[in-house]
């Protein structure tokens, strides 16, 4: 691979250094501040951070279908699609992160699909991807890949990279490249993995430089280049010049003024979270009137509902048989009930108000192909009536198939409401919701 032209990473500017770093604090500050913007939509939102298990091992099945032969040879229904498909749902960064993937006919790109050889080698790679321990090994895997030059298979495999190594390698697409040449002056082009390493070494820079403001995650400056290619955010001026300084000025204020308005947004986005953590409490309440222990998602344990927080009255901890490979996945399920004898989970419900039904599932998968081997007999998808085709679709994917045997349920949010009451008065155990949940498996 030919290395990285410096002027990628390093352009010429006339105005002084320390100046210029300031300018740039500055403009970092504003975009932390900015109610509509990334870091407060995306980067500090708790379901980016559930992603990351749920992506890993989507990829995981990616790699063994890959070598075994089955992975297919259409996108549409792959259990590439799948994971995909969760990463372009974050549409705060995401939007459109599909494209690339998507078989263009008459192109015939990517070429992963139709050629054999082609298919292994990008396994190869996603499999050496998974397993690097550190950035060496991560840009060898990604020179390798490049050297294949395989049609249509191109940066936007950062994407996934992203889901794998936050702090080794940053996202990659065309608002993110523009913010970051609008920031920098660099002439970052997409299509090309040369460009990437080299926008890669410029964002490790600006992180060490501002590092009390962002994070060793790339998601951040990725995030604030994002805002700033979309035109939320304006950089500040690469020239010493007086005017655009003005101007600049005047778009910082600009965003304050948008943060606002946005802030009627977030309430509206707050009124949501609230749905949720409501049936989260309803679920709570009546595992407690069946007889249950009940835990609460470890990232949702000090939520205010009522008159205290989510986790009153809730287990502090999960018995020692649930530890082990998933665990954490485990603790961020958003209800647990459990036998109060011997600890066993009896049921685990997944509440997917908005967000996507795949890292749930994913979370049930692992509490029940993992831990003590117990088998667990309630698995339940809560959701708005209205999804339940779309739980439907998630389950018939590819990448699902050992859900069909786990018998997962529907229980909607309307059934859970007209009957909870009366469930936690008069029954017992978990027939009360055998009988009013509806079955999934095909």
């Amino acid at each position: 691979m030919k290395m990285p032209d410096a002027s990628h990473q390093f352009p010429l500017q006339s105005q002084p250094r320390r100046e210029r770093e300031g300018e740039v604090a500055r403009l970092i500050e504003h975009w932390r501040a900015d109610l509509g913007g990334t870091y407060r939509t995306w980067f500090l939102w708790e379901e980016r951070l559930k992603n990351f298990r749920s992506i890993r091992r989507g990829l995981q099945v990616v790699i063994e279908e890959i070598k075994a032969g089955t992975f297919g040879a259409a996108y549409r229904g792959s259990s590439l699609e799948t994971v995909v498909g969760s990463i372009a749902e974050q549409r705060q960064l995401f939007g459109g992160a599909d494209h690339a993937f998507l078989w263009k006919p008459k192109l015939r790109i990517p070429d992963i699909y139709e050629n054999g050889d082609h298919q292994r080698a990008f396994g190869r790679f996603l499999d050496t991807c998974i397993c690097c321990q550190g950035s060496d090994e991560l840009l060898a895997a990604i020179q390798a890949l490049d050297r294949r030059a395989i049609k249509g298979v191109g940066p936007a495999v950062a994407n996934l990279l992203y889901f794998l190594h936050p702090t080794l390698a940053p996202p990659f697409n065309t608002a993110i490249v523009k913010g970051y040449n609008a920031l920098t002056g660099a002439r970052v082009k997409l299509g090309s993995f040369p460009d990437y390493l080299a926008m890669r070494g410029g964002l490790a820079e600006l992180n060490e430089t501002h590092k009390h403001l962002l994070s060793n995650d790339f998601g951040a400056i990725a995030g604030l280049c994002f805002d700033l290619g979309k035109g939320r955010l304006t950089a500040p001026p690469l020239q010493d010049d007086a005017e655009a300084r003005s101007q600049w000025e005047a778009s910082l204020a600009r965003v304050h003024e948008q943060s606002a308005r946005d802030a009627k947004t977030q309430l509206a986005a707050a009124a949501s979270d609230r749905t949720h953590t409501e049936i989260q409490g309803w679920l709570r309440d009546l595992g407690h009137g069946l007889g249950f222990d009940v835990w609460i998602a470890s990232n949702d344990r000090t939520r205010p509902y009522l008159e205290g927080v989510l986790a009153d009255g809730c287990l502090t901890k999960l018995p020692e048989t649930l530890c082990g490979a998933g665990d954490e996945a485990v603790r961020l399920i958003d209800v647990l009930w459990l036998e109060r004898t011997g600890g066993v989970v009896a049921a685990a419900f997944e509440v997917e108000h908005t967000t996507s039904i795949y890292s749930g599932i994913v979370r049930m998968l692992d509490l029940a192909l993992g831990g003590s081997g117990e088998r667990v007999r309630g698995l339940f998808l809560v959701a708005p009536d209205n999804r339940e085709d779309e739980v439907r679709q998630q389950l018939a994917r590819p990448a699902f198939r050992r859900v069909a045997d786990l018998d997962v349920r529907f229980l909607s949010y309307s059934v859970l409401e007209a009957h909870r009451a009366d469930m936690a008065r008069f029954g017992s155990g978990l027939k009360a919701l055998d009988a009013v949940a509806v079955r999934l498996k095909t």
